[in-house]
């Protein structure tokens, strides 16, 4: 009985994990093409009973964690002006840093989900910011994934990449920032002068604390090594 208690698992597990080959790109594009409406759907599935929730899409965690895993993958297919023995901890593509990755890239979609409750002059609460987190996933998980290889194209040798990686980063960086303001007017019902003035300090606020998370980790893996 253990058995096929156990079998059955494996079975949906395999399930899961290839079922991502199908939902994950539709995630994707749909995160990039209408974002607002993703960023409304991930608070509304919350309400459903847990078995329903993101039945057509992947959950916005699970939507960060695949994408920095890709990002990984992509990363470490293109020349770099590092080498292995000189490869940042939180740059080297090694399967066992994926969490602390997604600590430090799921800095954004927190910082954005504080201001958000916040702004709606709501008691901060896990259940409270539980649903602007989920929802501000998607978006941040598409900035993070373009800005990333904007990045890659920076440290390609001899500055070959350096054009193309300063465009990428600043087209992601002006699709976010959209997105954001246009959530900002419709979630808080502020101005569009409004929601760029929060946007910016929000996100320097964020940046500042992704490379302290980042430092920290960084520190504590060479000292653990």
């Amino acid at each position: 009985m253990d058995f096929m208690k156990l079998l059955k698992s494996v079975e949906e597990l395999l399930y899961e994990v290839v079922s991502w080959l199908v939902f994950y790109p539709i995630t994707l594009w749909s995160s990039i093409v209408s974002p607002l409406r993703m960023m409304q759907y991930a608070d509304d599935e919350l309400a459903d009973p847990a078995e329903d929730q993101y039945s057509d899409t992947l959950s916005p965690p699970l939507f960060l964690l695949l994408t920095l895993l890709l990002a990984q993958v992509i990363s470490s297919a293109m020349p770099s002006i590092y080498t292995d023995a000189t490869l940042p901890p939180l740059l080297a593509p090694t399967a066992n840093l994926l969490l602390a990755r997604g600590v430090i890239f799921g800095v954004l979609p927190l910082v954005m989900a504080v201001t958000l409750v916040r702004g709606k002059s709501i008691k901060l609460t896990r259940d409270a910011l539980r649903p602007p987190f989920y929802s501000q996933c998607y978006v941040a998980t598409v900035f993070v994934f373009v800005a990333g290889i904007g990045l890659d194209l920076l440290l390609i040798p001899h500055l070959a990449g350096l054009t193309s990686g300063i465009v990428v980063i600043a087209l992601s960086t002006i699709w976010y920032g959209a997105a954001e303001v246009r959530w900002f007017k419709l979630d808080l019902g502020m101005s569009t002068a409004s929601g760029i003035a929060l946007f910016v300090r929000k996100f320097l606020i964020a940046i500042i604390v992704i490379f302290a998370v980042a430092f920290v980790i960084g520190w504590s893996l060479k000292n653990w090594k």
